[in-house]
């Protein structure tokens, strides 16, 4: 049943995609809408101000013995919170980038749904053993 929204998503992006239809203009669309979440990202900082980051090298005590207590001292080096503006740009892009890997699947016959139950099942199966 969960299934359905992605299966259905994909069959959609199949529909809609006249235009963009090679594998080469696939992965150019992709790659530009890789692009694009980061541009966005980039303005929410440099533009509207929402957010800033505040990056510095990585200080991990010599006493943490866990992944969960490496965990605690990890930082994403976000600061402030995205504003609805930009959280609305970035989702659109988001979206887009979810376009265009749906419509990568197509032109491979790969079907998105299993791409994302394997990702779910090697990260859930291996759990810290699969650290990215």
């Amino acid at each position: 049943m969960k299934d359905l929204i992605c299966d259905e998503f994909q069959y959609v992006v199949g529909d809609l995609l006249i235009r963009h239809h090679s594998i080469l203009d696939v992965l150019s669309k992709l790659s530009e809408s890789t692009c694009r979440v980061n541009r966005a990202i980039v303005k929410s900082v440099t533009e509207c101000g929402c957010i800033s980051i505040e990056a510095e090298k990585l200080q991990i005590p010599e006493q943490v013995q866990s992944f969960e207590e490496l965990k605690d001292h990890l930082d994403n080096h976000l600061r402030g919170k995205i504003c609805t503006n930009c959280e609305e740009v970035i989702m659109n892009e988001l979206g887009k980038l979810l376009f265009y890997t749906a419509a990568l699947c197509n032109t491979l016959d790969i079907n998105m749904y299993d791409v994302f139950i394997n990702e779910y099942n090697k990260a859930s199966t291996l759990g810290v053993f699969n650290l990215r």
